[in-house]
């Protein structure tokens, strides 16, 4: 009997969650009778009572796992991690506010089993705020031109990966990962199946700017070289530009010396415009060599403070660096 592993990042999540395996467990049961479940809650440090729900669902059933991080590590290595730690034949990634739809697993294992090794959710609409929805598309979109690899528009990470995925992850060691543009790159061969994309079903989401700008410059450091052309391109550019306008400037004083006084004006223009371009890309360049460090540290994607319901000798200590 093959498994099917579930993994569901939870932040502040205690309303959801043991709605969440009951449906899933349901549809299981239903829809999917012929596999065995494997539910694995992995917790970044919730501040609610998320912990104490996913403690109660481990003791009622040894298919459902948890791990309890030792601090938030934020939105990226959380759900990445909790998938290297799966052992089913395959790995479906979703959300614990019920915004990724449970009735798209039983789609999502129909297509894996037809040779697909990545079967992915692609939001197709979505019922949250019409203006993050657009500025998600106009993101996605300009990722999408100024990228050297493939990226999927819409795209969340919501989908089914096989266990030769879940390995080649494995064998990445990625310290700062960014499953979206990884899946991109490195995938097999993909279905992607569109979705419209529900309200959550209780709480608060966690994102706000910093970290939706988190995401966005991530993905700009690991998989566009945009940036720092740019920053040569506008340099070389306002560099010309200036040297044109300098010898402009010479030359009218020297043929009307007494009638064109060159003034102040133009130099505290032109100081404050080539000073605002190096300052925006020190910070760009910043950001790659932020990106640098991070991997160049080779920390762990998350430190445990605790798991539930893993056998002896699991696999956590081969996925970190």
């Amino acid at each position: 009997m093959k498994t099917i592993s579930i993994a569901i990042p939870c932040y502040n999540e205690e309303e959801n969650v043991e709605a969440l395996a009951g449906a899933l467990r349901e549809m299981f049961r239903e829809q999917l009778p012929r596999y065995q479940y494997e539910l694995l809650f992995i917790d970044n440090d919730s501040q609610d009572g998320t912990r104490a729900a996913i403690r109660r669902l481990c003791r009622e059933d040894r298919n459902i796992k948890g791990i309890f991080n030792a601090k938030n590590f934020g939105q990226f290595n959380s759900p990445y991690y909790a998938m290297l730690q799966t052992s089913g034949d395959c790995t479906v990634l979703m959300a614990a506010d019920f915004q990724d739809p449970v009735e798209m697993v039983p789609r999502f294992v129909k297509e894996w089993e037809n040779g697909y090794k990545i079967v992915i959710g692609i939001k197709e609409s979505s019922r949250e705020n019409k203006v993050m929805y657009w500025l998600r598309g106009c993101y996605y979109k300009c990722i999408k031109w100024l990228s050297d690899v493939e990226q999927i528009e819409q795209f969340t990470g919501f989908g089914l990966y096989d266990a030769k995925f879940i390995q080649v992850l494995r064998d990445l060691r990625d310290p700062t990962p960014f499953l979206r543009g990884i899946v991109a790159e490195l995938g097999f061969r993909r279905k992607e199946i569109p979705y419209d994309q529900p309200l959550r079903r209780a709480g608060k989401t966690s994102n706000n700017f910093y970290r939706l700008y988190d995401a966005a410059m991530l993905s700009v450091t690991s998989y566009t070289k945009a940036g720092l052309r740019l920053a040569t391109f506008v340099g070389g550019f306002s560099c010309a530009a200036s040297m044109g306008v300098a010898l402009l400037y010479l030359i009218m004083k020297l043929i009307w010396w007494e009638r064109f006084p060159a003034g102040m004006a133009p130099m505290l223009l032109g100081m404050l415009f080539l000073g605002s371009v190096q300052i925006f890309f020190i910070g760009m360049v910043g950001e790659y060599v932020l990106a640098i460090n991070q991997r160049m540290m080779g920390r762990p994607l998350v430190v445990e403070e605790e798991r539930l319901n893993f056998e002896e000798g699991a696999i956590s200590d081969e996925v970190q660096n």
